[in-house]
């Protein structure tokens, strides 16, 4: 195939961008819920809960001080974190795509697309720990199979990770020296192990509509560019 080395690099440059915009959206989104995610972490004991946290937010603070505070540096770490991700992936699929003689990224296997998936993560982790991102045959899927897969991935990777986003939202709130384990049973023996919880409600909320949008927004996003690119691109149907 002519071209085949900058043709890879178009496609590297275009799942870049895409991460990107994929990244901006799902914080515009997503940053109010996440803001109350880590009020409730980290000082479980002011608020009756998830909406009554939102609400007193809203009241004290408003909304770009009190339910978006925090936005510009979340915008930049979800777009250095998903840009490289998806560029990652695209670059992954192909070199498995090699060694596993598959023509067409279509006709990977569930197998071989979420050990894409696994290595992408692995190299975005060099910029950020790797988000709610499981991303398996995506190419092949509707929007909404796009977004219900994006959804419950990040459903599924929030509640077996949360305790230790709890603990490091501590850490950096209360600026205490404890260790990782330290901290941890220090509130498993003072608080209880739902304490470790505090919060989840917010953020499997608030991950349905932003990691769909995230998904929804990167695979448009990649379409766009391949025809402005007249680059032939599997549609999005």
């Amino acid at each position: 195939m002519t071209h085949a080395g900058s043709g890879n690099g178009l496609d590297a440059i275009i799942d870049f961008i895409a991460g990107s915009l994929g990244g901006t959206a799902l914080v515009y989104v997503g940053q109010p819920l996440d803001t109350v995610k880590v009020k409730m972490q980290t000082f479980p004991q002011l608020y009756g809960g998830m909406v009554n946290c939102f609400m007193q937010t809203l009241r004290k603070e408003g909304i770009v001080q009190g339910l978006y505070a925090g936005t510009l540096p979340a915008v930049a770490a979800n777009v250095a974190e998903n840009s490289v991700l998806f560029a990652s992936y695209g670059v992954c699929q192909k070199t498995i795509m090699k060694l596993t003689n598959v023509q067409e990224v279509e006709d990977l296997s569930s197998f071989s697309n979420a050990s894409a998936g696994f290595l992408a993560a692995f190299f975005s982790s060099f910029m950020l720990c790797p988000t709610e991102l499981i991303k398996c045959q995506l190419q092949a899927m509707r929007p909404l199979r796009t977004m219900t897969a994006g959804a419950i991935g990040g459903m599924l990777f929030w509640t077996v990770i949360f305790p230790a986003d709890v603990i490091k939202s501590r850490v950096q709130i209360q600026e205490t020296n404890a260790t990782f384990i330290g901290l941890f049973r220090h509130i498993f023996r003072n608080e209880g192990f739902m304490a470790l919880y505090s919060g989840l409600q917010p953020t499997l909320v608030r991950t349905i509509p932003a990691t769909s949008t995230l998904f929804l927004v990167y695979e448009y996003s990649k379409k766009f560019l391949h025809h402005l690119l007249d680059k032939p691109q599997t549609p999005v149907e």
